[in-house]
């Protein structure tokens, strides 16, 4: 793939590992991440990601806004993500990925 942005590939693969890793992150929590991920790796952005709920939905396959909201916040609890929301409808809300590590 011409232009492939390795550190942006390496990053997305860390990432990955660590929540393959955690033992408290289920099936709707790795849909919602790998979600926020692709969206992050189109806009070629590491950390700071502009979103949309609908967008996430979408890409997640996650039909109802409550389940949506349950583990979105859990991910934002357990310090995964945090979001900071636009209330302008021409302004995209942005979420912020933490950095965590791999354990050694």
């Amino acid at each position: 793939m011409k232009g492939t942005n390795k550190l942006s590939d390496d990053r997305l693969m860390n990432s990955l590992q660590i929540y393959m890793e955690d033992p408290r992150l289920n099936v709707w929590h790795f849909a919602l991440l790998l979600a926020i991920l692709t969206l992050g790796y189109k806009q070629r952005q590491k950390q700071n990601i502009k979103v949309s709920r609908s967008k996430i939905m979408a890409l997640s396959h996650i039909n109802t806004i409550p389940t949506y909201h349950k583990y979105f916040k859990e991910l934002q609890s357990l310090g995964y993500i945090e979001y900071f929301p636009s209330y302008h409808p021409g302004v995209k809300s942005e979420v912020y990925l933490k950095d965590k590590k791999v354990a050694p």
